[in-house]
């Protein structure tokens, strides 16, 4: 798939184009990037980046989680607010910042035989499973804090699922009127968990917060409420714990515990916001 997306990216010591020789990406100047046996590219380079990814064991969490279904809901309205942007004619170029396992690339990639997706994050692990998403994913371990290893107004859509967003290199890397579609839980997400077990906060300002942050490059275009009711398993929540950040925070011993004296199936609410944003054909 790397051979199929070439064109998109750029060299993150120079920002020329990358060409496919052999097992690496090159570039004119000659910086060459090993393709991992596993199928992604590495495209970091300078200091090591201050950020941790996610842990194989995070991955794997979501993994199981994300193929029992509970999220699909979710993938469908990020699929949904991809297809509604999408110009007729056009082959839609995706980029997933904190990618993670793939999941949400995969769901938008189905809904277009003509798409090409990258699948973008800082975890290794991530990238491994991110290689084998989708035949037409490609996998790129990157920061998106840094400068993107892609070329300029490159992609037709962005998107950044439960991620951070770098709103500066997301805007040099969409097209004229190119689309960021961002998906953030609401203060109402995971709730029931969220006392019980100690979990991560979210921010109730957090949406509101997103439409500060992309001010003046990229005008909302829509948003979509998606709220839907989870019955899980002490399995499903094990897995559901353990594959965000609260997996950090809580040892592995508190949680079994904890969630060992839960009835099962326990009902959990999962809340969020899907916001679509135009890329301003004005913006700074």
């Amino acid at each position: 798939m790397l051979a199929d997306v070439c064109a998109l990216l750029a060299c993150p010591q120079c920002g020329d184009e990358l060409d496919l020789a052999d097992r690496a990406l090159v570039c004119a100047r000659g910086h060459s990037f090993d393709i991992a046996r596993q199928g992604y590219v590495t495209l970091l380079t300078g200091a090591a980046t201050k950020f941790t990814g996610d842990s194989p064991e995070m991955i794997a969490a979501r993994c199981d989680f994300l193929d029992a279904g509970h999220f699909d809901s979710l993938m469908t309205a990020v699929a949904e607010a991809v297809v509604q942007t999408t110009d007729d004619g056009v082959d839609p170029r995706i980029l997933e910042i904190g990618a993670g396992t793939g999941h949400y690339l995969a769901r938008v990639l189905d809904t277009s035989a003509s798409a090409q997706g990258i699948g973008l994050d800082v975890s290794k692990p991530a990238a491994r499973r991110l290689a084998r998403a989708h035949p037409r994913a490609a996998a790129v371990v990157a920061d998106v804090w840094r400068q993107l290893p892609v070329q300029d107004a490159a992609l037709t859509h962005v998107l950044s699922i439960f991620a951070p967003r770098n709103a500066a290199e997301i805007d040099r890397v969409l097209t004229d009127g190119g689309t960021l579609v961002v998906l953030t839980p609401t203060d109402r997400h995971l709730v029931e968990l969220v006392e019980l077990l100690g979990m991560v906060r979210v921010d109730d300002r957090k949406v509101e917060r997103l439409g500060e942050t992309v001010a003046g490059r990229f005008e909302r275009v829509h948003r979509t409420p998606v709220e839907t009711r989870m019955m899980l398993s002490h399995r499903d929540l094990e897995n559901l714990v353990g594959m965000g950040p609260s997996a950090r925070h809580l040892t592995a011993e508190r949680r079994t515990e904890a969630i060992a004296a839960l009835p099962q199936p326990f009902p959990v609410t999962a809340s969020v916001v899907v916001s679509t944003y135009r890329r301003s054909r004005t913006s700074v």
